[in-house]
């Protein structure tokens, strides 16, 4: 298979996912050397979860499927998985020097621009490239307008749509505390 062929199994996802009102017409495929790995289609009506996004579903399936074991990842078998540790990429502005690998080596094919949401999901999974066929401007246009939020994410705290704030510092000091002194942390 090829990305034309990606791309329309993604989109035959969203669309299935439009006729049987499970959700928004967004259909998602991880893909490695010609062949697809997993499958996601938005189910935000189905589930009620607004973070059922396609994108999410098939990422959280390719996990599934690369990690059988989970979730009782012993730490003795944790690079045996997706959490096996890898140099950081040259160039990297990453402080440390390994990460887990996460979907390193994996493409997404999406039937539309992924979300804010959906966008921080592909970073922490690594993946190596994204490939959309429906613009923010074709999504804005069905009503799923995302750039209110690309455009929040750039104002101070203070001025966000959502109240954020910064609070008791030291009680969250303490899980940071735990994390950075327990010795065998894995970073992911």
């Amino acid at each position: 298979m090829g990305p034309k062929e990606f791309m329309a199994e993604a989109v035959r996802l969203a669309t299935e996912s439009v006729v049987n009102g499970w959700g928004g017409p967004f259909g998602a495929v991880i893909t490695k050397d010609g062949e697809i790995l997993a499958r996601g289609q938005n189910r935000v009506l189905l589930t009620g979860d607004p973070t059922a996004h396609g994108e999410i579903e098939a990422i959280r399936k390719a996990i599934q499927i690369l990690n059988p074991e989970a979730p009782s990842l012993a730490e003795d078998r944790q690079n045996a998985s997706t959490l096996e540790l890898v140099p950081r990429p040259e160039g990297s502005p990453d402080l440390l020097p390994e990460r887990a690998r996460m979907l390193m080596g994996y493409s997404l094919y999406s039937s539309g621009a992924p979300c804010p949401m959906c966008m921080s999901a592909i970073y922490w999974s690594r993946l190596d490239s994204v490939h959309f066929s429906s613009d923010l401007e074709a999504t804005r246009k069905i009503g799923f307008d995302d750039e209110f939020q690309y455009e929040d994410f750039q104002r101070p705290l203070d001025q966000r749509k959502i109240r954020i704030e910064h609070i008791y510092p030291e009680l969250g000091a303490q899980a940071y505390a735990a994390w950075a002194n327990k010795p065998n942390h894995h970073p992911y």
